[in-house]
């Protein structure tokens, strides 16, 4: 399988990816609005904005535990 990012060969580790950079340029994408979901409901809008915040809050702490 290819990196869908790059299209290199993908790493176990990061799959479908094949590295740390190119999952983190996937996850950028999502986080600016580059890759979306079409919605009409703009409460679909305000429960993904939650999501988001509780998803990078939990990947900050997460980054953080692993600095100590």
């Amino acid at each position: 399988m290819a990196c869908p990012i790059c299209s290199k060969d993908a790493a176990e580790k990061y799959r479908p990816f094949c590295s740390k950079r190119c999952a983190d340029i996937d996850l950028g994408k999502w986080m600016t609005g580059a890759y979306a979901v079409p919605s009409e409901s703009e409460d679909d809008a305000d429960e993904l904005v939650q999501e988001l915040d509780k998803a990078m809050r939990e990947r900050a702490e997460d980054d953080a535990s692993k600095l100590h």
